[in-house]
């Protein structure tokens, strides 16, 4: 990266705080727990005895954080190419958005905000989630997962604990990441059908990051520390659904973090340093594609259309369990088996619901409906993981050569290690010209 485009990413870094700082007053105005509608009793809301705040200062500070943080990520990453300032930005992210800020407003729950919002008619998306969920997003079709590397609290704390990395085979790399985009459609489906947060009840950090919680989940969060001792970044790699959309959005990425074939001595430091498997090797003349390759990647075209139908028909198979996430489904079961007698004892919610004079046809006919949406939000799940599953297989299908050591725009999470021990890297921290014109 040249000077010019350093003082680009310096621009785009401020415009970015500028942008957070302008914004985010948007939300204050917002209210976003209205009070009820008093007018035909003639009740007068009582004034409160101490005045409100005037602004939410820590969401106007948290938007203003989040876009220099992206910024800087960007600049030590591609600028400066510096493991220790990554390693450093990651300690602020995990003290600030982790622990100071609980793990609340990050782009992993917003998503099922703005999946709801999307779906769901009436419903105000806030402003300050709604810039926390498309800033990193953004930024990751300039410079790739930056959010990732060390700005989410979530990875950040994982690479900070990480100090025994042992490498994933790639074939169980490979089928795990599948659970991530699984995980990212059930999260939409949930929340847009206004049934469950998923995403946000089973977070494994958010616990330990609020210090409370159900005595399983604090169990959950010691596992995946645990876990990321061993094995780098297991959540971000294998369940993230954020990471999942960033994945997706990386492969367009304008920047990507470089091994520069000037600097390279074939050392295989680079790779021995990634603990996420996320450089490509040059490819020797005997290791070449086979001639069948090709038809390996017909047949896995061909059979795209197969499996996103076969998935649609078994998604829908599973609507029935699926719509018993949402609250009417399940009181409705629960007064059919009062009312035909099979339950003797009642329960808080259907002693509620009888005291509401309602008709028990009524709450049959709203669970019908609900059921009929999740039918079809179910069949798209479906066939969204029979999409996933057939491009998978299409990638892997897919021969290439690689000329030189080469970071996967997908997989690298920009974490700088690889810098950090390659020796060409040392006095030579800024890339030619010439070869940086040669590669955008």
């Amino acid at each position: 990266m040249n000077a010019k485009e350093g003082i680009r990413l310096w621009a785009l870094g401020i415009g970015l705080g500028v942008v957070g700082f302008l914004s985010a007053p948007a939300c204050l105005a917002e209210e976003r727990f209205p009070p009820p509608d008093f007018d035909s009793s003639g009740y007068q809301i009582p004034q409160p005895a101490t005045p409100q705040p005037a602004a939410h200062f820590h969401e106007i500070l948290d938007i203003a954080l989040l876009g220099a943080a992206l910024a800087l990520a960007a600049y030590l990453i591609f600028r400066k190419r510096s493991r220790q300032g990554v390693f450093w930005l990651m300690l602020f992210s995990v003290a600030y958005f982790g622990f100071w800020r609980k793990g609340c407003v990050c782009p992993i729950g917003a998503l099922q905000n703005v999946a709801e919002a999307v779906f769901s008619s009436g419903l105000v998306l806030p402003v300050v989630v709604a810039v926390f969920f498309f800033l990193p997003l953004v930024m990751a079709l300039f410079f790739g997962r930056v959010y990732c590397a060390a700005v989410c609290p979530h990875g950040a704390l994982q690479d900070l604990v990480l100090a025994k990395p042992f490498p994933v085979p790639p074939w169980l790399s490979h089928s795990l990441g599948l659970l991530a985009y699984i995980y990212l459609g059930c999260g939409v489906l949930f929340a847009g059908l206004g049934s469950a947060y998923i995403i946000c009840e089973y977070d494994p950090f958010v616990s330990l990051f609020r210090r409370s919680g159900s005595a399983n989940m604090l169990l959950l969060s010691a596992c995946f520390v645990l876990l990321s001792v061993f094995v780098a970044r297991p959540y971000c790699r294998f369940l993230c659904p954020y990471g999942a959309v960033l994945r997706i959005l990386s492969q367009l990425t304008r920047w990507r973090v470089k091994i520069y074939p000037d600097r390279c001595i074939d050392c295989h430091l680079c790779d021995d340093s990634c603990p996420f498997g996320a450089i490509h090797k040059t490819t020797l003349p005997e290791q070449a594609a086979p001639a069948w390759g090709k038809g390996r990647v017909l047949a896995c075209a061909a059979l795209l259309p197969l499996l996103v139908v076969l998935g649609g028909w078994f998604g829908a198979r599973l609507a029935a369990p699926f719509s018993r996430l949402d609250s009417t489904v399940r009181l409705s079961d629960r007064i059919r088996l009062e009312e035909s007698g099979a339950a003797e004892d009642t329960t808080d919610p259907s002693k509620a619901f009888r005291r509401t004079g309602q008709a028990p046809e009524e709450l049959y006919a709203a669970a019908a409906a609900v059921y009929g949406r999740f039918r079809a939000g179910s069949w798209w799940l479906g066939a969204w993981v029979g999409l996933v599953l057939g491009f998978k297989l299409l990638t892997l299908c897919w021969p290439r050569r690689y000329t030189e050591y080469e970071a996967d725009r997908s997989l690298c999470v920009a974490c700088a290690r690889c810098f950090a021990y390659c020796p060409g890297e040392k006095g030579l921290l800024v890339p030619k010209e010439k070869e940086l014109k040669n590669e955008n």
